[in-house]
C-alpha cells in the first residue's frame, strides 16, 4: 500500500508515477498537484487533485471527460480498458450484462454522445464503494440524458472525482469504517416506509405511523445494543433520546441530534444523518471504554417536516417548552387527530410538559446535516460551516375570481384566478432575486376542478419566503402581500391568506461555529462558511441555548427532499471525525 510519506518524499516524476491511473489517462493532474506537497492527510491529496481540475479551462476539463471509456462499451468488449476501469465495471456487473441490457446501454451511449459530445461518466462503484446494480446504472443513464449540457458536464466531473477518490482509497488501503457504519444504518432505517409509498419503493415516514414507530424502535435498539448509551427512551412525543454519561455527572451536557421523519418520497439522510453521526461517535467512545468530562445527549426528533399535521418542529419544540396543546386536536387527511395518534402509539400526553429542558444544564446544541443544496458540490468540499439558519414565513392562500367559458368570455372581461397567481409568482421571483440570501417560492399552485375549457375561478397557492435576517424576510413579505392586493384589485378578484409558519432566523453562536471550524481544520480541510436556506431543529433549540451546525456535501448536485438524495462513505467518515474533533475540543476546554 502507498503511504503519504512515500508520495511526499518522491520526486515530481515519481509522484506522478505513483498516482498513475487515479485520473484516467490524465497524468497532468498529478503533475500540477505535486507542487502542493507535503500532504498531511489523504483528504488533502484528494482536494489538491480536484482543485487542479476545477481550475483548468473548459477545453481541458472536456478532454479529461473524453479520456474515459464508455460504460459497457467497445473498450470493455475488446478488453482494452485500464485495470482500474476493468475492476470498476466488473464490480458493477457490467461485464455480466444480459443481451437486452447490453443493447440498451449501447443505445444510451449513442444517444448520450449525440446529445453532449462526450461519454457518460458514472462512479459505478457507488456511494458506498461496493458497486451499483445494472438497473440503477441504466436508470441514472436515462435520467441524466435529460440534463442541460453545462450541468451534465459538471456532473461528469463530480463523478470523475468520486472515481479518483475510490481509487485512492484502494491505493492507500483506506477504509472509511465510520462512514460505512453511518451509511449502513441509514440504509437499514430506510426499509421502513408508510403504506402507499413502501409498495412503490418510495421513502415516506410521517409522524406516528407504523413505519415511524418502527424507526424509533430501531434507533433505540442501536443506541442501547450497538452504541453503548447508558440511558435510552422514547419520550412522550416520540423522540428517541440516548444519553452517554460522562465522568462528571454534574457537568453541563452537550445536546445534539436531528429528526427521523421524512417528507413524502424523500431521501435517506435529511435529518437522520444528524442522529447517526453522533451515535457513531458514542459507539467509538464506548468501544474505547472512554468517558468524556460531560454527558452527551443524542435526540432523534420525532417530527420536523410537518407532513402529517400542520405542526412543525414538534419534537424539538417539546424540548424547548413550545409544544402547543392545541396541536393535539389537529387532524390528518384520514381524520385522525394528533391526540388519537399519540394514544394509539402508547405515548403519555400528560408527560409532554416534563420534556422541557433546563437550558442552564446544557453546554449548547450542535447538529450535522446534509447540505440540501449544490454549493459544496460545486466547490469540491465535503464539509461546510453554517453561519445562520434562514428565517422563514409560509402562507397558504387562495385567489377567487369567476369561472367562465373559455371560448365565450372576452380576454378583457375575465376574472382569471390562475393568471393572477402566475403574476404573483413572477413578482416574487424578481423581488427575491434582487436581494442576496433572500429566496421566495410558490411551490403549490392548484386550480380546484380545473378544466381545459374553463377560465379558472379559483387558484390555491403557497408562499415560502426565507432570508438570513428577519428584517429582509419581513420586507419581502410585506411587498409580496401588497403586490397581491394590487393584482387582485386590478383584476377584480379577492383573496385569502393563512400564515402557517413563522420561524426567526437563527445565527450560529460564534464560539460554537469556531469550534466546528477548528474541527474541520484539524482534518486538513479548508473552511467554507455558508447560510442554511432550509429549516432545522437547531432553529428551535436556538431559542433557548447556543447552537451551530455543520453541513455535509450531498451527491447529485446536493439534491434533497428527493429519492436521489445521497452521500458518500468517505464524506461521512470526515463528518464523524469532525464531530469527534469537536468533542475533543470540549474535553480540552474542561480539563
Amino acid at each position: 500500500m502507498l503511504t503519504l510519506d512515500q508520495i511526499n518524499a518522491a520526486s515530481a516524476d515519481d509522484f506522478v508515477a505513483l498516482l498513475d491511473g487515479t485520473y484516467e489517462h490524465s497524468p497532468w493532474i498529478a503533475q500540477a498537484a505535486a507542487a502542493a506537497r507535503p500532504f498531511a492527510s489523504l483528504v488533502q491529496l484528494k482536494l489538491a487533485l480536484a482543485r487542479v481540475v476545477r481550475e483548468a479551462d473548459a477545453d481541458v476539463q472536456l478532454a479529461l471527460i473524453r479520456a474515459h471509456p464508455e460504460l459497457a462499451g467497445k473498450a470493455m468488449v475488446i478488453q482494452s480498458l485500464t485495470a482500474e476501469s476493468t475492476n470498476e465495471q466488473g464490480k458493477a456487473g457490467l461485464t455480466d450484462c444480459t443481451p437486452a441490457e447490453f443493447a440498451q446501454i449501447q443505445r444510451l451511449n449513442a444517444d448520450y454522445n449525440a446529445r453532449f459530445g462526450f461519454p457518460f461518466i458514472l462512479a459505478v462503484r457507488g456511494p458506498r464503494g461496493l458497486g451499483m446494480g445494472r438497473a440503477e446504472i441504466i436508470a441514472t443513464f436515462e435520467r441524466r440524458l435529460q440534463h442541460h449540457p453545462d450541468f451534465e458536464r459538471a456532473e461528469c466531473l463530480r463523478n470523475i472525482h468520486r472515481i479518483a477518490e475510490i481509487r485512492l482509497d484502494d491505493t492507500f488501503g483506506h477504509v472509511p469504517v465510520l462512514g460505512n457504519q453511518v451509511w449502513d444504518w441509514a440504509e437499514r432505517l430506510a426499509v421502513h416506509s408508510d403504506p402507499g409509498y413502501a409498495e412503490r419503493g418510495e421513502l415516506t415516514v410521517t409522524y406516528l405511523t407504523d413505519a415511524h414507530r418502527a424507526c424509533a424502535q430501531r434507533l433505540a435498539h442501536w443506541m442501547k445494543a450497538d452504541c453503548g448509551f447508558d440511558e435510552v427512551e422514547i419520550d412522550a412525543v416520540g423522540n428517541v433520546v440516548g444519553i452517554y454519561h460522562g465522568s462528571d455527572r454534574s457537568a453541563q451536557r452537550l445536546l445534539t441530534g436531528s429528526h427521523y421523519d421524512t417528507v413524502r418520497n424523500g431521501g435517506k439522510y435529511d435529518g437522520r444523518l444528524g442522529i447517526l453521526v453522533p451515535m457513531a461517535c458514542v459507539r467509538e467512545l464506548h468501544g474505547q471504554g472512554r468517558r468524556l468530562p460531560f454527558d452527551v445527549e443524542v435526540v432523534g426528533f420525532a417530527e420536523e417536516e410537518g407532513q402529517r399535521y400542520k405542526a412543525v418542529f414538534l419534537g424539538s419544540g417539546a424540548l424547548t417548552g413550545h409544544f402547543d396543546p392545541a396541536w393535539l386536536e389537529q387532524k390528518d387527511a384520514q381524520g385522525i387527530s394528533m391526540r388519537e395518534a399519540m394514544q394509539h402509539a402508547g405515548l403519555c400526553i400528560d408527560d409532554i410538559p416534563k420534556l422541557q429542558r433546563d437550558a442552564a444544564k446544557y453546554l449548547g446544541f450542535v447538529e450535522v446535516h446534509i447540505e440540501q443544496g449544490p454549493v459544496l458540490n460545486e466547490i469540491d468540499l465535503p464539509l461546510g460551516m453554517v453561519t445562520s439558519i434562514n428565517g422563514s414565513v409560509r402562507y397558504l392562500g387562495e385567489i377567487i375570481g369567476m369561472a367562465s367559458h373559455a371560448g365565450t368570455t372576452p380576454m378583457g372581461r375575465r376574472r382569471d384566478a390562475a393568471t393572477a397567481a402566475a403574476e404573483l409568482a413572477l413578482y416574487l421571483e424578481q423581488r427575491a432575486a434582487a436581494v442576496p440570501h433572500l429566496v421566495g417560492t410558490m411551490g403549490m399552485l392548484d386550480v380546484p376542478s380545473g378544466s381545459i375549457n374553463v377560465v379558472p375561478g379559483r387558484c390555491r397557492f403557497s408562499l415560502d419566503i426565507r432570508a438570513t435576517t428577519d428584517a429582509v424576510r419581513d420586507a419581502c413579505e410585506a411587498d409580496v402581500k401588497a403586490e397581491l392586493q394590487r393584482i387582485c384589485e386590478r383584476r377584480g378578484l379577492h383573496f385569502s391568506l393563512e400564515e402557517t409558519v413563522r420561524a426567526a432566523a437563527a445565527p450560529s453562536a460564534p464560539e460554537w461555529q469556531q469550534r466546528w471550524e477548528r474541527a474541520v481544520q484539524a482534518l486538513g480541510l479548508p473552511l467554507h462558511r455558508m447560510p442554511s436556506g432550509a429549516g432545522h431543529d437547531a432553529m428551535k433549540l436556538h431559542e433557548v441555548m447556543p447552537q451551530a451546525m455543520l453541513f455535509l456535501r450531498g451527491l447529485n448536485a446536493g439534491i434533497s427532499h428527493n429519492p436521489l438524495e445521497s452521500i458518500t462513505n468517505d464524506d461521512t467518515e470526515l463528518c464523524v471525525n469532525a464531530f469527534m474533533q469537536l468533542l475533543e475540543q470540549l474535553c480540552v476546554e474542561r480539563s
